[in-house]
C-alpha cells in the first residue's frame, strides 16, 4: 500500500524518528501505526533513544513539583537523565518545570501509549468501531475512522502524545527529543502523579 505524508507525519510526532525511517517502518508494517512505532523502538531508531546516552543507565535527574497558587492542584513528576551535570543544567530544569505545568493543565493519565492496559485500548477500539457502524459507515470506512479516533484517544490520555501546553505545534515527545538533542544525553519521563482537591488521582503512579 502507498504510504501517505500524513502517516509519516503522525509517526514522526509519536517517535521523533526521521522521515525516511518512519516511511520504511510504515512500509514494513503495511501502514499500521502501532506496529511501526514498535518496530522503530525495537530497532532503536526513535530519536531520543539513539542519542549519546542510548543504552546507559538513567539514575540521575529530578523530581519536579508544581503547586497552583490556590493550593488546590499539585503535580509531582520524576524525570531521569544520565548525569547530575545535565540534571543541573538550565535546559533540563526548564524541561522538568514545563512538563509539570503541562501535566497540571492537560491532565494526562499515562506517560506513554504502551502504559495503557490493553483491555482499555481494546474496549475503546470496539466502542469507536460500533459507533462508526451505527453512523452507517461501511466496514472499510469504519476501520479508518477508528484509527483517527484512536489517535484522539491517545492524545487525550498519553503525556508524550499531547500537544505541548506552551506550543501546540509540537508534542511533549518532540519537546523531549529537542531537550535530549540540546543536553547531549538521554532523558526519560519516568512517572508522575497529579492531585486535585475533590478529584480522584490522575496519575502514572509514583509509588512502586
Amino acid at each position: 500500500m502507498a504510504i501517505t505524508a500524513q502517516q509519516v507525519k503522525e509517526l514522526r510526532e509519536i517517535t521523533g524518528a526521521g522521515p525516511l525511517d518512519c516511511k520504511k517502518a510504515l512500509e514494513a508494517t503495511g501502514g499500521d501505526i502501532d506496529k511501526a512505532v514498535e518496530l522503530l523502538r525495537d530497532k532503536g531508531l526513535a530519536k531520543a533513544a539513539r542519542k549519546l546516552g542510548a543504552g546507559r543507565a538513567m539514575n540521575e535527574g529530578a523530581i519536579e513539583t508544581y503547586l497552583h497558587f490556590t493550593r488546590r492542584l499539585g503535580v509531582m513528576v520524576e524525570i531521569n537523565c544520565e548525569t547530575d551535570f545535565v540534571a543541573n543544567t538550565d535546559a533540563f530544569r526548564g524541561f522538568t518545570k514545563d512538563v509539570a505545568l503541562h501535566i497540571a493543565n492537560l491532565k494526562p493519565e499515562y506517560v506513554r501509549r504502551e502504559d495503557i492496559p490493553e483491555s482499555v485500548v481494546q474496549a475503546e477500539r470496539e466502542l469507536q468501531h460500533r459507533r462508526a457502524l451505527e453512523e452507517g459507515k461501511p466496514e472499510n470506512i469504519a476501520e479508518k475512522m477508528v484509527e483517527g479516533r484512536m489517535k484522539t484517544f491517545y492524545e487525550e490520555l498519553v503525556l508524550l502524545e499531547q500537544p505541548f501546553l506552551k506550543d501546540d505545534s509540537k508534542t511533549i515527545s518532540q519537546l523531549l527529543a529537542e531537550t535530549v538533542s540540546e543536553v547531549g544525553e538521554s532523558i526519560e519521563i519516568r512517572r508522575f502523579a497529579r492531585f486535585a482537591l475533590g478529584e480522584d488521582t490522575d496519575s502514572d503512579e509514583l509509588a512502586e
